[in-house]
């Protein structure tokens, strides 16, 4: 199974600890969610992961490689990306323009000018199966300044998948998404790659129960418990600190 496994892992920024001890799995399929109070660690311990941040103790391995020496470029071409909090898009290009650039980046052919590289049948193929997969094709010569945020993040999403990573990591992915949007996110998850470990971090809890078979809860830089969303749900310390009386 392998994929990710982290042990011990703690970040200490001068006298202050913002994780310590932390053990986690994210094996191959595996549909999980970090929630906890703001505060907590959750972002530490993604940019932790991706190699944003250097760990003060602990480990980090994926399919048994230790990858705590890499940097944040080595990890993502091992398989392991992260999708960020304010979407990193190219708003006066259109949607198929911006998927067509990871996909060009990932064949080490960054540096060709995308005008050149339309010619690219392989290219195009993909570019169009992932605005299919996202229900973006009637949006492909939209420029993305001109979506609803809503769809920007799905362009976002799609853009990071055009990485073809094995881990996934949505940072808020429904956040500054207005309530009658968030559903986009939430099909949008549902319909990645069975085999990808996607590990949701989010403050949305009604796409948290939707999303995830397995929640993981921080508090202050510890994990508190994991389990599933009906575990979770009756957890009292968790109700109390985190959840409120509205997942019952």
């Amino acid at each position: 199974m392998n994929g990710l496994e982290v042990r011990g892992l703690s970040k200490r920024f001068g006298g202050l600890t913002v994780s310590e001890d932390i053990d986690f799995d994210l094996p191959p399929g595996a549909r999980k969610a970090l929630i906890g109070p703001n505060g907590a660690g959750k972002s530490t311990f993604a940019n932790l992961v991706t190699g944003i941040l250097r760990p003060s103790g602990g480990t980090i391995r994926f399919d048994g490689r230790d990858i705590g020496a890499l940097n944040e470029a080595a990890r993502v071409k091992l398989g392991i990306a992260k999708t960020f909090q304010i979407t990193t898009l190219f708003p006066s290009l259109t949607v198929r323009d911006n998927l067509r650039m990871p996909v060009l980046e990932r064949q080490g052919l960054g540096g060709r000018m995308l005008r050149r590289a339309q010619g690219d049948a392989a290219v195009e193929a993909e570019v169009q199966e992932l605005l299919e997969q996202f229900e973006l094709a009637p949006l492909a010569e939209t420029p993305v300044a001109d979506l609803a945020y809503g769809q920007q993040r799905l362009v976002e999403l799609a853009l990071t998948l055009a990485l073809r990573p094995r881990v996934l990591i949505l940072d808020e992915p429904a956040a500054g998404v207005p309530s009658s949007e968030t559903h986009l996110i939430t099909e949008a998850i549902d319909r990645l790659p069975a085999d990808l470990a996607v590990l949701v971090i989010e403050h949305d809890m009604d796409l948290v129960f939707r999303v995830a078979s397995s929640i993981v809860v921080l508090v202050a830089g510890h994990i508190l418990t994991e389990g599933t969303p009906t575990e979770i749900a009756a957890h009292d310390q968790v109700r109390e600190l985190y959840l409120g009386a509205g997942h019952g």
